[in-house]
């Protein structure tokens, strides 16, 4: 029984979006060629290990991964 109520107060807390501030993550996506980049999320400060990111600080891995999460980060341009 505790564990129904647990998946609606989840379901309660993921349709208020607001709710949820993303602090710190890393992902891994997968570029041309099967080539795995690791991005990472700290605090509004994002990070690419490709050479693009390094140069102009963001990349198309980055922008994807900010497509995904929509507006719940700060962009990286």
């Amino acid at each position: 029984m505790e564990y129904a109520g647990k998946i609606e107060k989840a379901k309660f807390y993921a349709a208020e979006p607001e709710r949820v501030t993303f602090d710190k993550f890393a992902v891994r996506i997968r570029g041309d060629n099967d080539v795995e980049h690791h991005i990472t999320y700290d605090n509004g400060a994002w990070n690419c290990d490709c050479n693009f990111f390094k140069m102009r600080g963001f990349c198309s891995h980055t922008m994807a991964i900010e497509r995904v999460l929509g507006d719940r980060v700060s962009l990286a341009v």
